[in-house]
């Protein structure tokens, strides 16, 4: 009986961590009426779940980027909106996806249970983008974002990646451990946990290319300073891809 009771417990609660998918419907609902640039695309995981992307072809692109926003949105919500669909007019396709979500009061440890998850998710975005022919691909992520995409290219040797954009990494991940140039970007007055291991994120940033760049006046959600967060990831994606 007891092994019954912890069974179910177990059951419980690793299907309360699991990906809420009436979430991620709810968020395609209420974003998809208002998509004016790029188009929707479902991406299948290997489980048959059907995640959203909004892609923006560039006709003789420099680049396909893939684009991984933070905890608890949506593809198209403040920043990555913004740089969805401001980079293609730098010469940049994108593909902005769904990356799992839990529910509206979960913390961000919670989120650890959805990491497979989300580096499959980044494994079959980036084979998206290769698929329709760009050569080169990058990802840009931000926040918890970046933790998801850390966790799928630390753990996959070789991955077809040429860059990384890592806006407001709320840890210190061994950047050394990566083989492609990292952009590490962050605001002047961004989270406490994202300045305070700035240091050691530069310590493993050895990559040619790589670069840590600090925004005056930003904050973790860079508001107000759309302008100046495409500058540094144009510009960056410019002169190392």
């Amino acid at each position: 009986m007891r092994y019954l009771i912890a069974l179910a417990a177990l059951l419980a609660s690793l299907t309360a961590l699991a990906a809420d998918y009436a979430r991620e419907q709810k968020w395609a609902d209420e974003v998809l009426p208002s998509v004016l640039v790029g188009d929707p695309v479902w991406l299948a995981q290997a489980s048959g779940h059907k995640f959203l992307g909004l892609y923006t072809p560039v006709d003789k692109a420099k680049a396909g980027l893939v684009v991984v926003h933070g905890i608890g949105v949506h593809p198209d919500w403040g920043l990555i909106g913004a740089l969805r669909q401001q980079l293609p007019e730098a010469g940049y396709a994108t593909l902005s996806i769904q990356m799992p979500v839990l529910a509206a009061d979960a913390k961000t440890d919670a989120y650890l249970a959805t990491f497979d998850e989300a580096a499959e998710r980044v494994k079959l975005a980036v084979a998206f983008l290769k698929g329709k022919g760009y050569a080169k691909v990058a990802v840009v992520a931000h926040s918890l974002g970046t933790r998801m995409t850390y966790h799928y290219l630390s753990r996959t040797p070789g991955a077809p990646v040429a860059a990384w954009v890592a806006i407001g990494v709320p840890a210190a991940p061994d950047m050394a451990k990566l083989k492609m140039p990292i952009l590490d970007l962050y605001g002047q007055n961004d989270l406490p946990q994202v300045v305070e291991n700035a240091g050691k994120r530069a310590a493993g940033l050895k990559q040619k290319g790589s670069a840590q760049v600090v925004v005056p006046g930003a904050d973790h959600f860079f508001e107000g300073k759309d302008a100046a967060l495409l500058e540094q990831v144009r510009g960056w994606l410019d002169r190392t891809i």
